[in-house]
């Protein structure tokens, strides 16, 4: 959640990051009328109990009438305590209600508006010239079928629709392509993790994946436990409730997982191929770092992304996304998007957010500072490869006989250095 104090002492800030996300700014004043609410619920109910204690002591050594008039208000002084912890209580629970609503607040310099109005940072690479090979490229599902790499048929037979069957060199590259990026990240000192894939509600909602989204979600209700559509989620939660050592630096970790999306409200998108599916594969960076390293940090991950997609040999453009198409915890978000061939457009390949202490906060990760006390962290992830890569690979780098060149990176990893047609 946002923090209270900010909040408090700038609500012009959070009502202008609400405005660029597209969001209810009123919600601002109805946080800080329902903090005011429970301040002074709280404070009444403190000065009662004060002089219920008093009056304790007053009702044992008074005597006739003083006695039951004191033992009188003694009754009423505890029907007044009940009701102020009540109100107090009522508005904590509309306060937290409320601060659930609000996303991140951005960082200055986020392009304003939704999905359509990011800002292009960068262009690396030129998309090839078929035409000017001789031949028309063929899509990732037609290549894959035809190097026997994946099984979409069968997958829905088994699974429903948007599921597959990696197989073959279509295995074979994806595990060549994670173990490449899984080497990369132990090298720039992140710790490798594999994470749990089924997590509690209140790591879910602590990780901010449930505020807004909550249908996009596997939840498996007998148990309260959600699957998770990135183990960015695990990895929020690994350190919750606990006060972390900061003081060598940021604290760096490389999950692998299966994830797994709902996709809902995407149906008749990208339906063909393995663009948009229920589960697949990742390598997710994440960080805790003190909040005012946040931002350099975020460039790092960002250059790790970019280090990655230059092995895979891929013409891409990196892209500041506008406020409107932040998720909650984001304050700020750039992605990577990979030029696919039969698409005539990008398409997002990696995604890297500053959650500053957006996350930390809820799930109460806080970090030594000098003179002992504590401060709340501050949380970043950033994809470093996952199943949708694929498509990029076979497409870009695809022959006229329906063969394709594996990158030079990738070639120890798999044993060869083109996947032949089945």
């Amino acid at each position: 959640m946002i923090d209270l104090k900010l909040l408090r002492e700038n609500p012009d800030r959070v009502r202008a990051s609400q405005r660029a996300r597209g969001e209810d700014e009123s919600v601002v004043d109805a946080v800080l009328a329902a903090e005011e609410k429970r301040r002074s619920s709280l404070t009444a109910y403190e000065q009662l109990r004060a002089e219920q204690k008093a009056m304790g002591k007053q009702v044992a050594q008074a005597q006739g009438d003083e006695k039951q008039a004191l033992l009188a208000r003694t009754k009423e002084v505890a029907t007044q305590v009940k009701a102020n912890q009540a109100a107090a209580d009522e508005a904590a629970t509309e306060l937290a209600t409320l601060t659930r609503t609000i996303g991140n607040v951005i960082e200055d310099g986020v392009p304003v508006g939704g999905e359509d109005d990011y800002v292009v940072l960068e262009e690396v690479g030129t998309p090839r010239d078929f035409a000017a090979e001789g031949f028309e490229p063929k899509d990732h599902l037609t290549l894959a079928e035809g190097l026997g790499a994946l099984d979409m048929e069968r997958g829905a037979k088994v699974s429903g629709s948007r599921f597959y069957f990696l197989k073959g060199v279509g295995a074979r590259l994806e595990m060549a392509m994670l173990n490449l990026a899984m080497q990369r990240a132990i090298e720039a000192g992140f710790v490798p993790m594999i994470t749990p894939t089924l997590v509690k509600s209140e790591v879910m909602a602590g990780a901010g994946f449930i505020d807004h989204h909550a249908e996009e979600v596997y939840r498996l209700e007998a148990d309260d436990l959600y699957l998770t559509g990135t183990s960015e989620v695990a990895l929020a939660g690994y350190h919750a409730d606990e006060i972390i050592d900061l003081s060598k630096g940021p604290v760096r970790y490389a999950g692998q997982s299966t994830c797994y999306r709902r996709e809902a409200g995407s149906y008749g998108k990208d339906t063909r191929g393995i663009i948009r599916v229920h589960q697949f594969n990742k390598i997710e960076m994440f960080v805790y770092c003190r909040p005012e390293d946040a931002a350099a940090e975020h460039q790092r991950l960002l250059q790790w992304e970019r280090d990655m997609l230059d092995l895979m040999e891929l013409p891409y453009r990196v892209i500041d996304t506008a406020a409107g198409d932040l998720g909650g915890p984001a304050a700020r978000k750039f992605d990577c998007e990979a030029w696919v061939p039969t698409q005539g457009r990008h398409r997002e390949l990696t995604s890297t957010s500053n959650c500053t202490t957006f996350q930390a906060r809820r799930l109460k990760t806080r970090y030594r500072v000098e003179g002992g006390g504590t401060e709340v962290a501050a949380t970043l992830n950033g994809t470093l490869a996952t199943t949708r890569w694929l498509v990029a690979i076979l497409e870009n780098h695809q022959q006229a006989d329906g063969s394709v060149v594996v990158p030079e990176a990738l070639r120890p990893f798999i044993g060869l250095d083109v996947l032949t047609p089945a």
